[in-house]
């Protein structure tokens, strides 16, 4: 089994990476001539996905526009937030009503994704079908983070996600989810870490590890950073 449809959290205010998100969403921010944006997609394009659902919502139109521009080789939909923000997780329930599909990939284009990413994301979603799950999140040693002021989310033991005092793992924005999660809720402003909390509670927070490098456009610091290496 694979997961045939991603969503790209595209959403968000930006603000931490002002002034230069005054104009620009932050998806469509450059590094080497390559937008976020553009990271994300092609990796999920050599993930073999069949179509890509986009939220909207801050300078929402340069997104649809720019979208349009490129051409991806794959179906592309924008879906917007409405006229108030959703958040994580309303966002993420807005897009998953737009399809009749179980299983999401979503992603948060703040990460600097590329090719490298492919091949621990398909073992992902092999580990996510072959035990029968309902989520799991891509999760990285603080060690492997380029930004050495993020702290970590997370203790990682067993594929299991928990609160502990050794959090030493960074959730590096890539979830597999499945929409029986979002049963209770609604369209509105609400975080994905409702649905997180709630799986802690219950042990039931899966995590699968990624050994990459983490490169993650944080703040407007980080971003200059990452101009220059």
């Amino acid at each position: 089994m694979k997961i045939n449809i991603a969503l790209i959290l595209c959403a968000g205010l930006g603000k931490r990476l002002n002034p230069l998100t005054l104009k620009i969403p932050k998806p469509l921010l450059k590094l080497n001539n390559l937008t976020m944006l553009e990271r994300c997609i092609n990796m999920n394009v050599k993930l073999g996905i069949k179509k890509i659902f986009i939220n909207t919502y801050y300078l929402g139109d340069q997104i649809i526009e720019y979208v349009k521009k490129k051409n991806f080789p794959l179906d592309i939909q924008i879906v917007e937030d409405g006229k108030m923000i959703l958040d994580t997780g309303g966002g993420i329930l807005n897009m998953i009503n737009n399809s009749r599909d179980d299983d999401y990939l979503v992603f948060n284009p703040d990460t600097l994704w590329n090719e490298t990413y492919v091949d621990e994301i398909k073992k992902m979603q092999n580990f996510y079908f072959t035990n029968k799950l309902n989520n799991l999140l891509l999760s990285t040693n603080i060690n492997l983070s380029f930004d050495k002021n993020l702290k970590g989310d997370f203790e990682l033991k067993n594929h299991l996600l928990k609160k502990n005092n050794n959090k030493n793992v960074i959730y590096i924005g890539c979830q597999i989810l499945n929409k029986n999660l979002f049963n209770k809720y609604e369209v509105k402003n609400f975080s994905i870490s409702e649905i997180w909390n709630e799986l802690l509670i219950k042990g039931k927070l899966n995590g699968f590890e990624s050994f990459n490098r983490f490169y993650h456009l944080t703040n407007l610091e980080t971003f200059k950073k990452l101009e220059d290496f």
